[in-house]
């Protein structure tokens, strides 16, 4: 099974998106090919410069955007970021402090926060029907 996982190939957008960067600014020898698992393997774990570089500096992929940011991907479109940006454009953006990034930063923390809440009413609830499962084992 082991030498069928590293024969797996994958389209470079694909590969791009497990990396972490933005497929237009990877080598065209990257974006030309198909990338085995092997290879995404060792990507992962000996990143070569031009990685090194992109995910450093960037420009960074919107989903990449939005966590540095602490938005949704939805958010950037709701502000107008549609394209990809570098680190020095995120941390202006984060100096600015834009009153839509501000709006969109709390609606974020409201999300997390709900979820959190569904979280623990969820994880209260089983614990609930837990001891009323042992308690009817018992009687």
């Amino acid at each position: 099974m082991k030498s069928q996982q590293s024969t797996q190939t994958m389209k470079p957008a694909t590969a791009a998106k497990k990396l972490g960067v933005y497929l237009p600014a990877t080598p065209a020898s990257f974006q030309e090919g198909v990338v085995t698992r092997a290879e995404l393997n060792e990507l992962q774990a000996n990143p070569p410069e031009w990685l090194r570089e992109l995910r450093s500096n960037g420009p960074h992929p919107r989903p990449v955007v939005a966590a540095r940011l602490g938005v949704s991907i939805a958010g950037l479109a709701r502000g107008g970021v549609t394209e990809a940006l570098t680190t020095e454009q995120i941390e202006a953006l984060r100096q600015e402090r834009p009153e839509w990034l501000e709006k969109e930063r709390a609606t974020q923390a409201e999300v997390r926060k709900e979820a959190a809440r569904l979280k623990n009413l969820k994880k209260e609830k089983a614990e609930k029907a837990e001891r009323a499962e042992s308690g009817a084992e018992r009687g």
